[in-house]
């Protein structure tokens, strides 16, 4: 019984402290998950994508380093990997600080921007929590969104701004 409460005991404790990174990461690098929020809400799906194609640039490094049996190469990889986490956690302080916003304007307008961000990030957490689809589709599908999101975001690729089509050119089209 004892295990059934630690177990139980460390997930309430991961579920309360997730808004509490994000909100961190939001806070302490305002501008890369600023960068991050404009890419993800403007491209998410090339940041899904750039995502998965930095998820392998990174794993074969990590996988190379980490068949050297040498200790000082494991724990580059090691490094590597935990840097990935945290440009990822970027990029998911981004999809949280967008899902912030989408609620605020759905709901109380007079709420705070900080109060937005954490209610969003708390919606991110409680849809990554919902058996099976929480778990094998938003999970995954934010990590490597906000992955491609973070990487972008840290080499300050934002999106290209779309131009509105002149009024001329829409009426020679009918």
């Amino acid at each position: 019984m004892a295990d059934v409460y630690a177990v139980f005991g460390t997930l309430l404790a991961l579920g309360i402290a997730f808004p509490g990174l994000l909100t961190g990461w939001w806070l302490l690098f305002p501008d890369a998950v600023g960068r991050a929020r404009v890419r993800i809400g403007a491209t998410p799906m090339r940041s899904f994508f750039f995502g998965v194609a930095a998820v392998i640039l990174t794993a074969v490094p990590v996988g190379l380093l980490n068949a050297i049996p040498l200790g000082i190469t494991k724990m580059a990889g090691t490094l590597i990997i935990l840097g990935a986490f945290g440009v990822a956690t970027l990029g998911a302080a981004a999809i949280a600080g967008e899902m912030g916003d989408r609620l605020r304007e759905q709901g109380v307008p007079t709420l705070s921007r900080a109060g937005a961000f954490v209610r969003g990030a708390v919606a991110l957490e409680l849809a990554a929590v919902f058996p099976i689809v929480g778990w094998f589709l938003v999970i995954p599908g934010v990590l490597l969104a906000g992955y491609g999101a973070g990487v972008f975001a840290i080499l300050r690729w934002l999106p290209r701004p779309r131009l509105a089509p002149r009024p001329e050119a829409a009426l020679t089209q009918a």
